[in-house]
Parts: C-alpha cells; structure tokens; sequence
C-alpha cells in the first residue's frame, strides 16, 4: 500500500478520497487554488499545496504542476477524482513517465473508452448494442446536420470527450440543429479541451442505467451491480438508486457481462463505470451501450451502501499491484439506497446555477463517507462561499434501507431536516421528486421531470398564514434578544391607556401584503398548555395590497388592502430561530433564518420564504433605471448576438453566459434598440452586471 498520494482534485470528492486514505493510514497532500484556500479539503488533508489562479485551466487542469508538487512532496500516486484530469489520457500517462501511480485506468484504456465515438466503434467490433447514430471522424457541420438528417429527429449532440452531462444538447428539427451544435462545440471546449461530436438518435422514454465494474492488475474482473440515473436536468443526474427498479435478474446479468466484457477489451484496471440506455417497451427492455466513465462516479456511494464495499480503498489497493478483494460470487445486493445531489441552483429559473455564502448550513443525523442509513459526502462547511469556477453541488444526500419503499420515506425526511440559507438550493425541489407518483411508483425515465412539471416548479407548500406569523415572530424574537431582560426595553406591547398595534410590510410570490398585530400580551391561564412560559398572544390581520387605481378625473387613488387572514395567534420561540406556533386550530414547529430581508421558514411540509420589509432600510433608494439588462448570476461573457443599433423583440436572445461550465442564454426582456454593450466576448462579469442597454423608445 502507499504511504502517501496526492488528491488532484477540490470539495466533496477530495475530501471523500482523504477519508478513505486516512482510515488506511495513508498520507494525502491538497493542492488548491485562490478560491480555495480556506476550502474544506486544503483543512482535510495532511499537507496542501497553492496551486495556481481560480479558473481550473489556471490550477486543477494544470497537470505538469501536480505531478511536480507530487514529487516534491514525496507522493507515490495521483488521485484524480472525478472531472479536472480524471479521464485525461496525456494526464495519466505524464503521471507514469514521471514515476507515480495513476489511481486509475492506462493511458490507453482512457483513449479506448473515454471517448465516445472510439468507445461506441469498439463495442460495435464486440457485439454489443448501440443506439442508430454517427460516430465517425467527419466533423463538418453540414455533414453532421446531413446524418441527423437520415437518423431521424430528435437526435442527441453529445461531445466526444464529454462527461457529467455537459456538451449535449437535444435537436428537434433541422433548422436547429447548426446553431446547437455551435453551442454545443463551445461548451465542449470549455469543459474538455475537445470539441468532437457525435450525434444519435435520441431514445424516447429512455432509462439510464449504469454498471459499476472493477478490474485489477491480475485479470479479474467483477461487476457491483447496477444504478439507475435517470432522473435528469440538463442532462446531469438528480437522483441516483441501487438496485434499479424493474430490472430482473437476467437483464441485470447481461448488463453486468456485457459491461465486464467491454472492460476486458481495453485491459482495464481500476473502478469504471458502463453506460446504457435502456429502451422501455410495454412488454420488454432493451439495453444499449452509451459510453464508459473511465473513473469513479458521483453516485458510487449508492453502490457502496448495498454491496457494503468502499469503492475507494479497492482503487487505492488495485493501484498498489493487489488483487480485487472480493469475486462475483462473493458480492450480493443488500436492500436499496439512494442519493440526492444537493445543488446551489435555482429550479424554478431554469435551474440556473448560484454562488455566495452558506449562511446556514444543517444536517440530519449522518455519518460521513461511510455506508450508514443516512449518509452525507460534502466538501463545504457553514460560512464557506460557493463560487462560480466549480461544480455548483454543495453535498451528496444517501440513504440506505430494507426496501425503496422505506428509503423513499428515509430520504424524504433526512430532506426535510436539512436547512440551508443564503443562496438558492434544490432541497425542496428533491423532495417534490420524491413525492410525485411517476418517481414514488418508479415510473422512470430521463424525462420525468419535464412530465411532472406541474408538480415540481414554483410549488409553495407552507400557507400564506404561515409565511406572515414565522416572520413576524422571527422578528419579535430577534428583537427580545437585542433588547435583554429590561422589561421596559421589551417589544410586549404593554401600553398605559391605549391598545398596542404594530404594522408590518411583506412581499410574497411578488404579491405585496400588509400586517398588523394587536392585543398583544402573554398568554392566559388556559392557552398555558399549548406551551412553556414564553408563550405569547396577538391578533392577527392580513391584508393584500390592491394596485393604485384612477378615478373619472384621473386622480390617484390610494393603494387598499383586501383583508385575506385574520386570527389570534400563540407562540412561543425558544431563540430567534425556533419557534412553536399555534394558528388555524393546528401546531406548527418551524424554523427560520432571515437574509438581506428574506425569511426563510422551514417545516416538516416544506420550506419556503417571503420578504419582511425593512422601511428604513429603503429610504432614498432610487428605481433601477428603465431598459437596463442585468447579469443574473456571476460568470463569463461567451458571445453578444446583437450589436447597437439592433432593433430586438422580446425573448430574442442577446448574450450568451458562462458559469459553473455551462452556458445559460440571456433574453430580452421588452421590445427595443440596443444603445450600448457594456462588456466584450470573454469579460468576467458579477451577479448583478449591466450588460447592454436597451432604448425601447426607438423601437
């Protein structure tokens, strides 16, 4: 066994690597870039070394550092990870020449099967199935459009060199089929350093299912079974479980030798992971070859749960020249776990990637890296900053149970436990998966989430009621703690000669609404068993805000409200954050975070948040100037597709941006004349950057 690697790599996976090496006493060096020099991974390891600027091609893709940094360190081997070098052929073989171990395939085994096109002609030369498709060396664009033409629409651009979803992008007809490509070969680029494609017909209704395989040094070869990946955005996986659903023991057997096969072809050596497409019919499944991640997964926690085996220490083992610990006949498929990506990410807004600070961050009861019920691989703690040079996961969510049945409700509740504020997150939106029928039934395919659309996006689970009460308490709450035990200090309303009342201004679901509280006072002697000492009483009254109308002489009127909710209120909050509330005949244990305004309430129902306004905070303030196009998100500027001067209509689309190595298109948002382009093809941009200007008076 080594005495000391070299992880070559950042967050979760990094530090997943660490975990492993330590309980095997084996020493790791980090390297790191300026974004991350206070990550949790540089913390993990046991040495950790600057490696350059924040932009991966300025550290983490800059392969002849890290081998230098492993020699000068001492290291025997390389991790890679997965992503930056891991599936980088040239990598793999530098790292040999230089005297090290890649913890990993060959260099060859890399070139057989990481690339698409090269993979897919292997496997047609061994018999396995394939999807109709193109996968040669001609790349002229008329010719790809002229063998999309002849495969049939829709058809699939997938880069060659790609992985992890990116560089793959859907054609519905002819017409669009330049255009995507173009965008596809600049994400390619971006991603890969390759901007090969192929194209093939698209499946529909297709379930992704995956074998995960391992070969050592001496010829062996066994298979752990299989995932099934196919709930997807973006073509990037959302949810992953283990065993599949529906698949029986024959097919399981044919996709395991079919995938034990394809690694014998290229001699292949270390943890991979073969790729299928399984065809559903009514009465059959048909699998077909897609590709070979010639690398550990993402999702490999799932297949750790129910074989009981750490995938990482079998890499590290086969690495160092030793034998698989375990034949085919000794692994088996103990119950049925699953794993949720956690993501800073905006669902509702097109999934669109976010960065800033983990203002809180809390977890269910977990391990860490290791295979228990619940389990939660992250590389980030509460306070560290999402950036917009990464991956935009935050953490990986995996349960383990008897049954899917009882892993569904395991991992719904660990969901409903974890709370995370200050930027957006996809938690919520994980549990809404969870409890549609198509996944909770599974009903599975690459398109379920479109099909339950209406069941997953701008869902609003916690009542109006709710929102209002939380956030009036969080702030009664917040104010008692900066007031201290001074009862005349104390907001409890007392007043000589005359009713307290106290009013308050919210936003929700962009619908503004007043509040005002009275007979505020402690509760009385037969409201005392809804709680303990602090329990406290008002009467509510909500009101919507009708937009300011004219009358006949075209006179403002002032703006009225509609009263939608008025009730006595008991709570009781034990901090600013905890809060026991009693509305509408029902107790309601919640919870609550407030940042730059916005109330975040979580419950067992679900989360959701709503704006407390803060009136004098705005005082002054001045509207954001008319025509004005703004960047939504940190990033890259890609291309302009307008220039000034050009007349534009709305929904036409004007730039492009790149974040998180996707590309996100940026639309106009009214009729108009670009006056000005604030920025150039290449230009860093932050959130909230003007980017050009439109003049919708000369439209």
């Amino acid at each position: 066994m080594f005495s000391k690697i070299l992880i070559a790599n950042r967050g979760e996976i990094a530090c997943r690597v660490a975990a492993t090496a330590k309980r095997l006493g084996v020493s790791t060096v980090a390297v790191y870039s300026d974004a991350d020099r206070e990550a949790k991974h540089v913390a993990v390891c046991d040495e950790a070394i600057y490696l350059g600027g924040s932009a991966p091609k300025d550290s983490y893709l800059k392969g002849d550092a890290i081998i230098a940094i492993a020699k000068q360190t001492g290291a025997q081997a390389i991790h890679p990870g997965y992503g930056f070098l891991s599936e980088n052929a040239d990598f793999a073989q530098a790292c040999q020449d230089a005297g090290l171990v890649f913890i990993g395939p060959s260099a060859d085994a890399i070139r057989a099967m990481g690339g698409k096109s090269e993979s897919k002609r292997l496997m047609e030369s061994a018999g396995v199935p394939l999807i109709p498709g193109y996968h040669g060396d001609n790349q002229d664009a008329k010719f790809l459009q002229q063998q999309a033409d002849s495969i049939g629409y829709p058809v699939l651009i997938k880069a060659s060199a790609g992985g992890g979803g990116k560089g793959m992008r859907i054609v519905e007809q002819s017409s669009d089929f330049i255009d995507l490509l173009d965008s596809c070969r600049r994400e390619a680029i971006t991603s890969f350093g390759n901007d090969q494609v192929l194209v093939e017909k698209y499946a529909l209704k297709p379930r992704h299912i995956e074998i995960q395989i391992f070969g050592d040094t001496h010829g062996n070869y066994v298979h752990l079974f299989e995932r099934d990946c196919s709930v997807q955005r973006r073509h990037q996986k959302v949810l992953e479980e283990a065993p599949a659903p529906g698949v029986d023991t024959a097919m399981r057997e044919a996709m395991g030798t079919a995938a034990i096969e394809a690694a014998r072809a290229v001699d292949y050596v270390g943890a991979g992971t073969v790729e299928f497409i399984v065809e559903q019919r009514e009465d059959s499944m048909n699998f077909y070859f897609m590709e070979m991640n010639t690398r550990l997964q993402v999702e490999h926690p799932v297949s750790e749960a129910i074989t009981g085996v750490d995938l990482v220490e079998w890499q590290l083992l086969v690495a160092a020249g030793q034998s698989l610990p375990k034949t085919q006949d000794d692994l088996a498929i103990n119950g049925h776990a699953i794993e949720a990506r956690i993501c800073a990410e905006n669902p509702d807004n097109n999934f669109l990637p976010a960065t800033g600070t983990l203002f809180t961050y809390q977890k269910p009861e977990h391990s860490t890296f290791n295979i228990t019920d619940v389990r939660i691989d992250d590389g980030v703690r509460e306070g560290d900053v999402i950036s917009p040079f990464y991956d935009s996961m935050i953490a990986k969510l995996i349960v383990h149970a008897p049954t899917r049945e009882q892993a569904l409700a395991r991992l719904d509740r660990a969901l409903a436990q974890t709370r995370i504020v200050g930027l957006p997150n996809n938690v919520a939106f994980l549990r809404y998966i969870l409890n549609t029928d198509s996944f909770s039934k599974a009903n599975l395919d690459t398109a379920l989430i479109e099909r339950e659309q209406d069941k997953l996006f701008d869902q609003h689970p916690l009542g109006l009621s709710t929102l209002v009460v939380t956030a009036i308490t969080q702030q009664l709450a917040s104010e008692a703690t900066m007031q201290g035990s001074d009862p005349f200090n104390k907001p409890t309303g007392f007043r000589a000669y005359s009713d307290y009342t106290r009013s308050f201004s919210l936003v929700y679901d962009e619908q503004a609404y007043s509040a005002r509280i009275s007979n505020w006072h402690n509760a009385s002697c037969a409201d005392s068993k809804k709680g303990g000492d602090n329990l406290s009483s008002f009467t509510l009254v909500i009101g919507k805000e009708i937009a300011n109308t004219q009358d006949d002489s075209n006179i403002n009127v002032a703006a009225q409200t509609e009263t939608v909710y008025e009730g006595q209120i008991s709570y009781d909050s034990s901090d600013a954050h905890n809060h026991t509330l009693w509305l509408e005949g029902a107790r309601i244990n919640a919870q609550s975070w407030v940042n730059n305004e916005t109330v975040y309430v979580f419950t067992d129902s679900g989360r959701d948040e709503i704006t407390l306004i803060d009136i004098m905070a705005h005082v002054g303030e001045d509207t954001a100037a008319v025509g004005s196009l703004k960047s939504p998100m940190p990033g890259q500027v890609v291309a302009f597709k307008v220039a000034v001067g050009d007349t534009v209509k709305k929904g036409e689309p004007l730039a492009v941006i790149e974040a998180m190595k996707i590309e996100h298109t940026i639309t106009a948002p009214t009729d108009g004349v670009v006056a000005e382009l604030l920025f150039a093809a290449g230009d860093l941009v932050a959130d909230g950057d003007e980017l050009l200007r439109i003049d919708s008076e000369s439209a």
